[in-house]
């Protein structure tokens, strides 16, 4: 497999990353390096050790902490606040989309916490926006029903 070169260009001066095949002597490898192989083992070995319901737990979390930023809850040294919308609207969808097929897995006070969060999110996006969405039209509303 061909792993493209991720490395700052030399001759970008803005250290642009670049997906060129040609110019990294990696990337023209087929095979893995010896300390790739020890390191995937090790990652293996890692992951096998963590539960499914941590698993999911930290990938909500994450999904959260995304929408918050997009959604303009975070501040900006510059303006103030972040803000994209369209990309909050995927984020909790997609989050939604997690949290009600993972919650008859993970158990009910694990599943609690994450749709109180993913509730405190839709609020805010619909609070966020010049416009309200239609009703049951908001980010996630198709896997929760309608949050007011």
């Amino acid at each position: 497999m061909v792993t493209p070169d991720l490395s700052p260009h030399p001759s970008s001066p803005d250290g642009e990353f670049s997906a060129s095949d040609s110019e990294s002597p990696a990337a023209q490898s087929t095979s893995p390096a010896p300390e790739g192989d020890a390191f995937a083992a090790d990652a293996s070995r890692d992951i096998a050790d963590v539960s499914a319901v941590e698993i999911i737990t930290t990938a909500t979390v994450h999904l959260m902490s995304a929408a918050a930023v997009k959604i303009g809850l975070a501040e900006d040294e510059d303006t103030g606040h972040y803000q994209d919308l369209a990309e909050a609207r995927k984020l909790i969808t997609a989050l939604a989309g997690l949290v009600t097929a993972a919650s008859p897995e993970i158990g009910g006070d694990h599943a609690r916490s994450l749709r109180d969060g993913l509730r405190t999110l839709q609020l805010a996006f619909a609070e966020a926006l010049p416009f309200p969405d239609e009703p049951g039209e908001g980010p996630g509303e198709k896997w929760t029903g309608r949050v007011s």
